[in-house]
């Protein structure tokens, strides 16, 4: 299959293909025409690509799945990469922290504009 169809089949555009490629998460053959020929396993690693990036992992969290192997067998399996629990977590981790900083920004913010519309000046 082309560029095209795979990333219609994934729901990623070409250009999103062409980057994985880039960061050497994809590895196409090329036709004899020089276009890219990808497999069936390039259908799943992509999926499984587009899947964790989606999850907000970064190309780089993506390479230690590759790099265990993880990224060409569906990832809803029963089989779980070593890879995957920790660098999950630390994203769990740092999204709790930036929600609580949001929060306290929010925080900060409703009491002024409550303040404001009371005719109260903060400070």
């Amino acid at each position: 299959m082309q560029i095209g169809e795979l990333a219609e089949h994934v729901g990623v555009s070409s250009r999103s293909l062409r980057h994985y490629e880039q960061q050497g998460l994809l590895s196409p053959a090329r036709g004899s025409n020089g276009y890219r020929v990808y497999a069936e396993i390039d259908l799943v690693r992509a999926g499984n690509i587009k899947e964790l990036l989606d999850t907000g992992l970064t190309t780089a969290d993506v390479r230690q799945y590759l790099d265990e192997g993880c990224l060409d067998r569906p990832l809803s399996g029963a089989v779980r990469c070593a890879a995957e629990l920790p660098t999950l977590q630390q994203r769990l981790a740092n999204l709790d922290e930036l929600i609580g900083r949001l929060q306290h920004t929010r925080g900060k913010l409703a009491a002024h504009t409550s303040a404001l519309e009371n005719g109260v000046l903060p400070g």
